[in-house]
């Protein structure tokens, strides 16, 4: 099963020299639509992952047997998709006793020491480091960004906040669900917890958009779309109303929509 710790180092695991950070983000997206894993632990494991994450700077885990990543972000307050991208796992996501998962973002700072384990010797404590602060987003895209629906805006991006790296759009059940720009389909699945029927659509290899909470799912993975094609029904899947979850990501990391939708 895609992210059990299973005594053996995972058939699919691969280095990661000269891929992009695009295609790592894509690549976690995409493995965690489990159906093609013949499994769904990550998504029915007890409670709900977070869909964000608090940082824990200088800290990691060692990886137990039966252990799963899901098990282990949603015991640390990380989201599924931050500790895959934070830890180089790529498809298909298996981790393995002994495998130490930093707790963080990279970039160069203290080490986390795994736990000693001999003679009664005291655990070395990590030494801590201050967290990074985001990179602005960037000033232009070479896309022009489209409404992904209609309706009201009931919550807005708030920069450095976990749970809010995108903006939700109220509307009713049914309603069309669009392409915000021209691109293709790296995801369409609910396996990604928090999102209900979520799609995910690549737009070149440093920009995607994510549509979450849908009713139908009216596209498959390989996909091309153009900007202002249906390629789902609003929804309540994983939410508490008919609404739509948008995001904008650049790299990876969450920008503000409103900066790059067009005013209305």
């Amino acid at each position: 099963m895609a992210g059990l710790a299973d005594g053996r180092p995972g058939r699919g695991r691969t280095g990661l020299d000269g891929v992009s950070p695009m295609r790592i983000v894509v690549l976690v997206l995409t493995a965690l639509l489990l159906a093609g894993c013949g499994s769904s632990r990550v998504v029915r494991e007890g409670g709900s992952a977070p869909r964000a994450s608090t940082p824990k700077p200088g800290q990691s885990v060692v990886v137990q047997r039966g252990d799963t990543l899901y098990r282990i972000a949603s015991g640390n307050g990380i989201s599924v998709l931050d500790l895959a991208t934070w830890n180089n796992i790529a498809a298909p996501y298996t981790i393995y006793p002994g495998q130490r998962l930093r707790l963080y973002p990279g970039g160069r700072g203290a080490t986390a020491t795994a736990p000693s384990t001999g003679g009664g010797r005291q655990p070395v404590r990590p030494t801590q480091s201050a967290p990074q602060p985001p990179a602005p987003p960037p000033a232009r895209s070479p896309f022009q960004w489209q409404w992904p629906t209609d309706g009201q805006l009931i919550a807005r991006y708030v920069a450095n906040e976990p749970t809010k790296q995108g903006i939700d759009i109220a509307g009713t059940g049914g309603q069309p669900v669009r392409a915000a720009a021209d691109g293709v389909v790296v995801y369409s699945g609910s396996g990604l917890v928090g999102y209900g029927e979520l799609i995910i659509v690549k737009h070149d290899e440093q920009w995607l958009s994510a549509y979450g909470h849908n009713r139908t799912r009216r596209v498959n993975e390989g996909e091309r779309v153009r900007a202002g094609q249906q390629i789902a029904e609003l929804g309540r899947s994983g939410a508490a109303r008919d609404m739509l979850h948008f995001e904008i990501r650049y790299n990876g990391k969450p920008v503000d929509p409103l900066s790059y939708l067009p005013a209305r």
